[in-house]
């Protein structure tokens, strides 16, 4: 199996730690391999980030279909070109939120998303309400941090352990996702932090939800709906 992990930034800053992330989760079997874009921003922390992206990150997954990847992983917690993508394609596609999303509400109920800053609350509340969740979601929190900014693993992980046990404490929530997907590595470390204080909480790290469905996608060949999904009509069209 070959999986695409599209990066939708234009910086690899973050690339090595994404390979090494993305290996604990895939099957052995499977080869991952890691792209950035060519035009769009640094980070995405804005639906102006997302537009600017988006273009790239669909011309990307259609390259990645025609060079025999099996699936793509758009590396990114706000879905960005996910949709338009799959409407392109026959592949699967999917991006950090909604496998995320759906698993979390199988195995918690109700759940805390915690993300990087107050720009992305409003963009993760219409995800779930789109997805038809959002009755599931106890609160979306943030550390506010840039993602550039997550370099610093103590310190996030201190952020992050201080808004889940707000989270638990404030908002009732019974599991946390991580609402980033360059939270890397944190989710286990948070877990055992969490039940030090007495709060068994599962904290759902999106990179690995991510893949597990798309691997599970690819074995069980299914996709999304071509009728969900339809290829766009012939038109004019200035890009």
């Amino acid at each position: 199996m070959k999986i695409k992990i599209l990066l939708p930034i234009i910086s690899d800053i973050f690339n090595e730690e994404v390979v090494i992330e993305a290996q604990q989760f895939v099957s052995p079997d499977t080869e991952i391999t890691v792209q950035n874009l060519d035009k769009g921003t640094a980070s995405i922390e804005s639906v102006y980030d997302e537009m600017l992206g988006s273009p790239d990150i669909v011309a990307k997954v259609i390259q990645a279909e025609k060079d025999g990847f099996d699936g793509v992983f758009v590396d990114c917690f706000g879905d960005p070109g996910v949709e338009a993508a799959r409407e392109m394609v026959s592949i699967p596609v999917v991006g950090g939120f909604q496998p995320a999303a759906l698993l979390t509400t199988m195995l918690g109920g109700y759940w805390s998303v915690i993300s990087v800053l107050p720009s992305v609350v409003p963009m993760i509340r219409n995800l779930a309400r789109k997805l038809g969740i959002d009755g599931n979601v106890a609160s979306i929190r943030h550390i506010n941090t840039p993602v550039l900014e997550l370099t610093d693993k103590k310190m996030l992980q201190d952020k992050l352990l201080e808004q889940l046990i707000i989270a638990h404490r404030d908002d009732g929530a019974e599991a946390i996702v991580l609402g980033c997907t360059g939270m890397m590595g944190l989710a286990k470390n948070l877990e055992s932090a969490a039940a030090k204080q007495g709060i068994p909480m599962q904290v759902i790290d999106p990179t690995g939800a991510a893949l597990g469905f798309l691997e599970m996608q690819v074995r069980n060949k299914i996709s999304h709906s071509k009728i969900t999904y339809a290829v766009p009509s012939e038109k004019e069209r200035k890009v």
